[in-house]
């Protein structure tokens, strides 16, 4: 996928971008710039994951028993997540919808109706679904081509320009999960034949 010098491996998954063309005249945000662009729906999902992210690593140096308590509030992190994220979803989004195809730490493969321009920045609104993220990004296009016997639909690779170090974090660990569940979907299938 992206390029084989990414600093981190893609991983197939549909998932939902919004992308929104950056002003060539304009500097792309800094990281903390970034930080400060989140709608409250984003901060409040990162506050939410900062703090679980915190408390779930003291509590599982506790001894056994506080295991079935690290179950338990992973449960309730994960309905918090799920709520905040149909809230999310709920909410108009700025840029144009685009259907993803693979997400890695360095970048996304999505399609598009048009061309994009390579070199071209965006601004990314990144819905991941099933593994419950939700981030923005700056990225540059760096590969653009038309799907074959398809001349409506293109294949869009976008490197990351900005995005914060907690936001690679999660599509690594998203990624990862992603692809374990396809290993034991495929294991399952060779099984079943």
């Amino acid at each position: 996928m992206i390029t084989d010098s990414s600093d981190y491996f893609s991983v197939k998954h549909d998932f939902k971008a919004y992308l929104t063309p950056w002003p060539d005249n304009m500097p792309i945000p800094s990281e903390s710039e970034l930080t400060l662009m989140l709608p409250l729906g984003l901060q409040l999902i990162n506050d939410v994951k900062s703090l679980e992210a915190g408390c779930l690593l003291q509590l599982r140096n506790l001894d056994d028993e506080a295991k079935t308590v690290v179950e338990y509030l992973k449960l309730q992190s994960k309905k918090v997540d799920l709520v905040l994220q149909y809230v999310l979803e709920q909410e108009s989004h700025e840029g144009e919808l685009h259907r993803g195809l693979f997400f890695g730490g360095s970048g996304l493969r999505i399609t598009s109706a048009n061309p994009l321009e390579i070199g071209a920045q965006f601004k990314i609104t990144c819905h991941i679904k099933e593994e419950l993220v939700v981030l923005l990004c700056f990225g540059q296009v760096t590969a653009s081509q038309a799907i074959k016997g398809n001349d409506t639909s293109h294949l869009i690779d976008i490197e990351f320009s900005q995005i914060t170090d907690a936001d690679i974090e999660q599509l690594v660990k998203a990624s990862l999960s992603v692809q374990q569940k396809q290993l034991k979907q495929r294991k399952l299938t060779r099984k079943s034949t």
